[in-house]
C-alpha cells in the first residue's frame, strides 16, 4: 500500500465537501478522481499533500514512500533556464558525476593501499550513479522536455518569461525526472497538445510509481486508469476499471438503486392498500391479518430514496431551416503572420449533415482556420463559399463575443430582443443560472460559466452550421456528455476545434488533421483516425488497404432474434398480468357473494318463525359454517395474490 485516505472530511464555513471519504492505491496503481466541478476533488488533492487540513479522518502514506504534486496553476519565481530548471532535479546525479572524476584523477597517481580504497570508494559511487540512471540522465532531461513540446531552441528560455501555461508544463516536467512513488497530478493535460499528451499516456503507463489524478480528459482517463474513485455529493465511490468502464457501471448503479426504491415504494402501497381492504372486510380474521400485515411492514428497513444527484444543463440544438447540401467549401486558404506561414493552400469541403473535427498541434492555426471563416481574420489568399440557406452559428473559446460590461441576462436580452423575459428566464434556467444569478455581470463569471452563456446563446441561434472552438473547454465531465449527445442529435452541420479526444471519437463523423502546413483527411472519428495515420506511417503513406467493413449480416440477424425474443417476451408478461388482475377481481366478486351469504343466513337465523324451528336452524347454521370456511379460503388467497400481483412475495406471509 502506498497511500490510503481514511474516513476524511473536510468543511469550508458551512458548506461540507469531503464526507467520509475512504480508498487505497497499491504500488504501481494508476487511479483517477473524478467528479462534477466544485466536487471537491482538487481539495482531497491538497488533503493528501497537507496543503489543506482534513477536519477529521487521516491520510496514511505508506512507509519511506515520497509524493510528487501537480496544481492545476503554477507560481514560478526563478530565473533559471528550462534546461537549468530540469538539471535542478538531477542535482545528485550531477554531485556523484564530479565525485566519480575527481576519484578517477586520484586513482592515476594513487598506488598500494590507497589505490584499493579508492577503488572501493569509486564501486560505490559507480553503484549509486547507475541507480540514478546516470549515464542517461541527460537523455532523459532530453526526453521529457521533448515530450512536453519543447524543443532545444527553448532550452536557454528564462522560466520568468514563460506562460502560466508552460510554466505547469515545466513544473509537471520536474515531477516526472523526480520519480516520486507516487505521483498527484490535478489537470496534467490542460496545456498540453495532442502529441504531448499522446507522450504522457505512454510514460505513465510505464511509470513504476503509483499515478492518483484528476482529469476532464476521458481519452486519457481510459488509456491510463484502473481505478476509478467518484466523489458524489462528497462521498467516494470506488470502481475497478478505466473511465469507460466506470461510467457504465455508475449508470447501472445508479439505475439499480433507483429501482430498488420505486419497487419498495411500489409494494408498501401495495401492503397498505392490502392492509386497508383487510380491515374494510370487517371480520375479526381479516382485522387480525391486517394488524400482522402492519407489524411485519413496521419492520421493513426503508430504502433512502435515491438523491438528485447535481443540476445538469440542458441543451437542445436545432437548426431553424434546412441548408442546401453543400454547406461549406474553402478553396486554396493561406494565412502567414510575419513570416511565419500557418498555412497554405488549405481546401475543405463539408456537406449537410457531417460533423467534422479540425485537429492539429498548438500553434498550427486550426482557430485561426475558424476565424477565417467567421470574417474575424482576414485571409492571404483563397475563397470561402457558403451554400445555400447557410446560417452560422458561432462558439469562441475566449468568448470574446460576450461584452464584460454586460449581466447574463442583458447579454442575452440584446442578442435576441424578441424574446420574453419569461422565456429568457426559462432558458437562463435550462443552463443552470436561476435567481438573481441571471443578474451576474460576465465579467465576473467563471470560464465554466462563461461557457455556459455561450453556448445558451448558440442554442438560441437555430443555426444550421455550428463553428465550434474547443466547445468542451470548461466544461465538466457530465456537461460533456451532455454536449456530445445534443451534437448527436443535431439535424445541421458541424465544423470544430477540439483537442479533447472522447469528445471527438463521440461526435465526429470525418477529421480533418493540420499538420506541416497543409490538412490530411480521416472519414471516421478519433479511433478510426489513430490507426489509419499508424497504417499510413508504417507503410511509408501506401494506403490503398481499407478497413474490412463489419459483418452486420450476423448483427441483423442477432438484433432481429433479440427484438422477436423481447417482443414475446412483452406479450406473455401483459398476458400475465390480465390473468392476475381477472384473478383478483374474481375472488373480491366471490367474497363479496359469499359475505351476502352468510349475511342473509344470519338474517333468516334471527327470524321468530325459525328461532323456534330446530331442524331448520341446524341447517342454517351447518350452511353458514360451510360458507364461512370457504370465505376464509377465499380471504387467504386473495390476501396472496393482492401482495404479489406482478413478483414474489417482498414479505413474509402473516402466520395464521
Amino acid at each position: 500500500m502506498v497511500l490510503a485516505c481514511q474516513n476524511i472530511f473536510k468543511s469550508f464555513g458551512e458548506k461540507q465537501v469531503l464526507q467520509d471519504i475512504q480508498f487505497h492505491i497499491e504500488e504501481r496503481e494508476k487511479a483517477a478522481i473524478v467528479g462534477i466541478n466544485g466536487a471537491g476533488k482538487s481539495t482531497l488533492l491538497k488533503v493528501i499533500t497537507g496543503e489543506e487540513p482534513a477536519d477529521s479522518g487521516q491520510v496514511i502514506l505508506g512507509k519511506e514512500k515520497t509524493i510528487g504534486y501537480l496544481a492545476q496553476n503554477q507560481e514560478y519565481a526563478c530565473e533559471n533556464t528550462i534546461y537549468e530548471e530540469m538539471l535542478s532535479v538531477k542535482q545528485q546525479v550531477t554531485v556523484l558525476w564530479q565525485q566519480l572524476r575527481q576519484t578517477e584523477l586520484k586513482m592515476e597517481t594513487a598506488n598500494g593501499t590507497e589505490l584499493e580504497k579508492l577503488l572501493h570508494t569509486y564501486e560505490r559511487l559507480n553503484h549509486a550513479f547507475e541507480l540514478e540512471n546516470g549515464y542517461a540522465y541527460k537523455s532523459e532531461i532530453n526526453g521529457v522536455l521533448k515530450g512536453l513540446g519543447f524543443t532545444e531552441a527553448d532550452y536557454d528560455t528564462k522560466i520568468s518569461v514563460l506562460s502560466g501555461g508552460q510554466k505547469t508544463r515545466i513544473a509537471l516536467g520536474r515531477l516526472l525526472l523526480s520519480k516520486p512513488d507516487i505521483l498527484l497530478l490535478d489537470e496534467p493535460t490542460n496545456h498540453l497538445d495532442m502529441d504531448s499528451v499522446a507522450w504522457l499516456e505512454g510514460y505513465l503507463n510505464t511509470y513504476t510509481g503509483a499515478v492518483l489524478l484528476v482529469s476532464h480528459d476521458r481519452y486519457f482517463l481510459d488509456r491510463i486508469v484502473t481505478k476509478v474513485i467518484e466523489i458524489e455529493s462528497g462521498k467516494s465511490q470506488v470502481y475497478s476499471g478505466n473511465y469507460s468502464w466506470y461510467a457504465k457501471k455508475r449508470e447501472a448503479v445508479r439505475a439499480e438503486k433507483q429501482r430498488a426504491y420505486l419497487n419498495q415504494q411500489a409494494e408498501i402501497k401495495r401492503q397498505e392498500a392490502v392492509i386497508a381492504k383487510l380491515r374494510s372486510f370487517n371480520r375479526e380474521k381479516s382485522v387480525k391479518r391486517a394488524e400482522s400485515r402492519e407489524k411485519l411492514l413496521s419492520h421493513v428497513e426503508r430504502l433512502e430514496k435515491p438523491e438528485v444527484l447535481h443540476d445538469a444543463m440542458r441543451i437542445h440544438l436545432e437548426p431553424e431551416t434546412e441548408s442546401g447540401n453543400d454547406v461549406l467549401l474553402v478553396e486554396h486558404l493561406s494565412k502567414t503572420f510575419g513570416t511565419n506561414p500557418l498555412f497554405q493552400d488549405i481546401t475543405i469541403d463539408i456537406k449537410r449533415g457531417e460533423r467534422v473535427a479540425l485537429i492539429g498541434n498548438n500553434g498550427t492555426g486550426k482557430t485561426t482556420i475558424l476565424k477565417i471563416i467567421h470574417k474575424d481574420i482576414t485571409k492571404d489568399e483563397g475563397r470561402i463559399v457558403l451554400g445555400a440557406r447557410v446560417k452560422i452559428g458561432y462558439y469562441d473559446q475566449e468568448h470574446q463575443q460576450l461584452s464584460p460590461e454586460k449581466t447574463i441576462f442583458q447579454e442575452i436580452s440584446d442578442a435576441y430582443p424578441t424574446l420574453t423575459q419569461t422565456r429568457i428566464r426559462t432558458v437562463l434556467a435550462a443552463f443552470l443560472f436561476t435567481g438573481d444569478d441571471v443578474f451576474k455581470q460576465i465579467r465576473d463569471l467563471s470560464g465554466g460559466e462563461r461557457g455556459r452563456v455561450a453556448l445558451a446563446k448558440l442554442m438560441l441561434s437555430s443555426a444550421n452550421l455550428l463553428i465550434l472552438d474547443e466547445p468542451t473547454n470548461h466544461l465538466d465531465i457530465t456537461s460533456k456528455e451532455i454536449l456530445e449527445n445534443a451534437l448527436c442529435h443535431y439535424t445541421g452541420t458541424v465544423l470544430y476545434v477540439s483537442h479533447d479526444r472522447y469528445f471527438i471519437n463521440r461526435t465526429a463523423t470525418r477529421i480533418l488533421h493540420l499538420t506541416n502546413r497543409h490538412i490530411d483527411e480521416y472519414k471516421g472519428n478519433y479511433d478510426y483516425f489513430l490507426e489509419k495515420k499508424e497504417i499510413l506511417e508504417n507503410t511509408f503513406l501506401q494506403s490503398q488497404g481499407q478497413t474490412p467493413p463489419l459483418n452486420t449480416a450476423s448483427f441483423a440477424s442477432t438484433s432481429v432474434s433479440d427484438n422477436k425474443a423481447d417482443w414475446q417476451a412483452k406479450k406473455e408478461e401483459q398476458a400475465r398480468i390480465r390473468k392476475h388482475a381477472n384473478d383478483l377481481k374474481k375472488l373480491e366478486d366471490q367474497i363479496e357473494t359469499l359475505e351476502t351469504q352468510i349475511q342473509n343466513l344470519d338474517q333468516q337465523l334471527s327470524l321468530p318463525e325459525n328461532a323456534t324451528d330446530a331442524s331448520k336452524c341446524i341447517a342454517l347454521a351447518k350452511e353458514k359454517n360451510i360458507l364461512s370456511t370457504e370465505l376464509e379460503n377465499c380471504y387467504s388467497k386473495w390476501e396472496v395474490l393482492a401482495s404479489t400481483p406482478a413478483s414474489s412475495p417482498a414479505f413474509p406471509e402473516s402466520p395464521e
